[in-house]
C-alpha cells in the first residue's frame, strides 16, 4: 500500500492511540502555545491529574529554560517507555486518519494524519524540496528542542502542513465518506479546545489520498497556478511547527552519521508525523503578527524608513481604518499601482499610513522586516511581534514605542510567495487562535 505514496513525501505510519485513556484528559494543546502563561498548564495538569496524558510526554515550552528542564526532559522519556510498556498504546499499522476539528468559533477544520519523509523536507531559504518551511527558521531554537526528542522513544506532533488544492481534490472525499469509515475517537477537547473526531482511511480511500497528491504536484499545475516557470514543485508549506520539524530534521541528520546510507530509509527518525490541511478550508484563517518597537524616536524611524525605500510616502490619516486610500491626494494616487503595499503606524497620539508603489517584495510583511532588520542592527531598542490589532496600537502608543499594524495576508499569497522569494519573513502570520492549534492525539515510534 505505501508504494503509491513513494514519491509524495508522504505516507500511512504505525500510529499509536491509547488504548483505554480517558481521551478528554489524554489531548493537550501544543507545547510551543501559552508560552508566557504557566497557570493554563498548571490547570492542564490538574485537568489530567493521574489519569495517562499528552501532557507526561511533552516539555511545554514555558518551561524550556527553566532550571529543572534536564529533569523535566528525563522524566518525559521515562514517563514515554513507561507507557510503551504498560501497554497504554494499541498500534495501528499503515495508517492514515481523517480529522475533523471544531475550533471555537464553530467553524470545522479536516485534516489527514500521516507521516513524512525528512528527506523531502527543507527549513533553508531558497530551496526545492517537496516539503518547504514558510519562515525563516531561528537556528537557535532547535538545539533546546533537540535535547527533548534525541532520546525519545515516541513522537507526538503538532505539526500541520498545508496543500495548495483549490478543488478539495484530497481531502473533500473524505468527508464525504466519514460516515463509512472506522471511528477511533470523538471527544472535547479540555480547556475550550472544541471537539474532535478521527476516522480510520481504507484501502480505497486512502488510494484518492495518494492519486490526489500526486495530480497536485505535477510540474505544468505549478507554472499555471503561479506562473512561475521551471519552478520545482512545493505540494506542503508548513502551517504550523515549522521549528519542531526542524528539530526533527536534525535529529535524523544526527542519525544519519553513525548508519551506513543503504540503511537510511530504514530509520525511524527519517519520518515526522503530521497533520496535512487544505489551505483553502474555510475554517483556516490567517491573522497578522505586527511590530512593536521599544526606546525608538519614532520620527527618527519613519525618516530611515523613507531614506531605505525613496519611493515610499506617508500618508496622514485620522485613524487606522482602510479609508486612508479616499484621503490621499490625486498626485499619491498616481503614485500608487496594482502591486502597491501599505503599513500602517502608530505612536504617542499619531497615526498615519506609509504607502511603498514598487515593493520588491511580495508582501509588506517582507518589506517592513528588512528595514527594520537594518535599522535596528546595533541599537538597545527591542522589537515584539504582536498578535491583535488593539494590543499593538495600545504598546505603541506608550511613550518610547512605535507600532507597525499590518495587512493580514491572503491564503492565496503564501505558496506563490514561498516560491518566489525563499521563506517568509520570521512572524508573518499566525493560524487561528492559541486554543485551536492542534491537541497530542496520536504517537509514533522514532527509535
Amino acid at each position: 500500500m505505501s508504494n503509491m505514496f513513494d514519491d509524495i513525501a508522504f505516507s500511512p505510519a504505525d500510529i499509536l492511540l491509547p488504548k483505554d485513556a480517558d481521551m478528554s484528559k489524554w489531548a493537550v494543546v501544543a507545547c510551543d502555545q501559552f508560552t508566557s502563561e504557566p497557570d493554563y498548564w498548571e490547570e492542564a495538569a490538574a485537568l489530567a491529574g493521574s489519569e495517562p496524558s499528552a501532557l507526561n510526554l511533552i516539555l511545554p515550552e514555558v518551561y524550556l529554560n527553566g532550571k529543572d528542564v534536564d529533569e523535566r526532559i528525563a522524566a518525559i522519556n521515562s514517563n514515554m517507555k513507561e507507557y510503551l510498556e504498560c501497554g497504554v498504546f494499541e498500534c495501528h499499522e499503515d495508517t492514515l486518519i481523517y480529522v475533523e476539528r471544531t475550533q471555537s468559533d464553530g467553524k470545522v477544520r479536516k485534516g489527514i494524519v500521516g507521516k513524512i519523509d525528512l528527506d523531502d523536507y527543507e527549513f533553508k531559504p531558497g530551496n526545492n524540496a517537496l516539503i518547504r518551511a514558510t519562515e525563516g527558521t531561528v537556528l537557535s531554537r532547535i538545539p533546546p528542542r533537540v535535547k527533548v526528542r534525541e532520546n525519545a522513544p515516541i513522537e507526538l506532533p503538532h505539526v500541520m502542513l498545508l496543500i495548495d488544492d483549490e478543488t478539495n481534490s484530497v481531502i473533500g472525499p473524505l468527508t464525504e465518506n466519514a460516515s463509512k469509515m472506522e471511528k477511533l475517537y470523538d471527544f472535547d477537547l479540555m480547556q475550550d479546545g472544541g471537539h474532535i473526531k478521527g476516522y480510520k482511511l481504507d484501502g480505497e480511500l486512502k488510494r484518492s489520498v495518494s492519486e490526489a497528491l500526486t495530480a497536485l504536484k505535477d510540474p505544468s499545475l505549478t507554472e499555471r497556478k503561479y506562473g512561475i516557470k521551471g519552478a520545482s514543485p512545493m505540494l506542503f508549506a508548513v502551517g504550523d511547527g515549522n521549528h519542531s520539524l526542524a528539530t526533527a530534521k536534525q535529529c535524523y541528520e544526527n542519525a544519519k552519521k553513525g548508519v551506513p546510507e543503504s540503511e537510511w530509509k530504514n530509520l525511524p527518525s527519517r519520518y515526522a508525523l503530521v497533520e496535512v490541511v487544505n489551505n483553502h478550508d474555510d475554517a483556516l484563517k490567517f491573522e497578522p503578527i505586527h511590530r512593536t518597537l521599544f526606546e525608538v524616536d519614532a520620527k527618527d524611524v519613519l525618516k530611515a524608513f523613507f531614506e531605505y525605500y525613496p519611493e515610499s510616502f506617508e500618508v496622514t490619516v485620522g485613524n487606522l481604518g482602510e479609508d486612508f486610500k479616499e484621503k490621499m491626494t490625486e498626485h499619491q494616487k498616481t503614485l500608487i499601482k496594482k502591486e502597491s503595499q501599505f503599513i500602517r503606524y502608530c505612536f504617542g497620539n499619531v497615526t498615519g499610513v506609509i504607502a511603498i508603489p514598487n515593493p520588491e517584495k511580495q508582501l509588506a510583511v517582507g518589506t517592513l522586516q528588512e528595514f527594520l532588520d537594518k535599522y535596528l542592527e546595533g541599537k538597545s531598542s527591542e522589537i515584539d511581534y504582536i498578535h491583535g490589532d488593539e494590543t499593538a496600537e495600545i504598546l505603541g502608543r506608550k511613550p518610547g514605542n512605535m507600532s507597525f499594524l499590518l495587512p493580514a495576508m491572503g491564503k492565496e499569497q503564501l505558496f506563490k510567495t514561498v516560491m518566489a522569494d525563499g521563506v517568509l519573513p520570521r512572524k508573518t502570520f499566525s493560524m487561528g487562535h492559541a486554543q485551536d492549534k492542534r491537541y497530542y492525539i496520536e504517537a509514533r515510534k522514532i527509535r
